[in-house]
């Protein structure tokens, strides 16, 4: 079994929402429409079996300093390979390369994050914009359970 690691391309917008529906359903991750994913196509890192989707990642820019993990997803049978840690990785090596400085991220998979180097804020110091692009929409808000973490990169 060979993990390939990928970046998305506009022909896996049905795959992936097809994929994150589950979790989406459930409210651990926001719905994104296809237009959303359409539109930030180059933020998705995708990994795949044989070519069959089994998870991925985005990497969201925030400003010149800030980025954010969003929408992490790996398929239920292939959770604990190490797979989730490498699309982090993978995204954090891109954050770099981009010039940014610290990568956010808004999770219910707390100590996953802890073990890569995040750190808790509280959520009152994410950027605003944030709340209003994005947890507005989500069915948990605003009452939300999530825990806030960032990492300096």
């Amino acid at each position: 079994m060979k993990i390939q690691f990928k970046k998305a391309k506009l022909t896996d917008v049905e795959l992936m929402r097809k994929l994150v529906t589950p979790e989406v359903e459930l409210g651990i991750i926001l719905d994104r429409t296809a237009e959303e994913i359409s539109t930030n196509i180059r933020s998705y890192t995708l990994a795949q079996i044989d070519d069959k989707l089994i998870g991925f990642c985005a990497l969201h820019i925030h400003s010149p300093l800030l980025g954010e993990i969003r929408s992490l997803i790996v398929k239920d049978k292939f959770r604990g390979l190490g797979i989730g840690k490498e699309l982090v990785k993978l995204a954090n090596e891109e954050a770099i390369d981009l010039g940014l400085k610290k990568i956010l991220t808004l999770t219910y998979k707390q100590k996953f994050f802890e073990d890569l180097g995040f750190v808790e804020i509280a959520k009152e110091s994410i950027p605003e914009h944030k709340i209003w692009a994005d947890c507005i929409k989500c069915k948990h808000f605003p009452v939300c359970n999530e825990v806030s973490l960032i990492k300096t990169i």
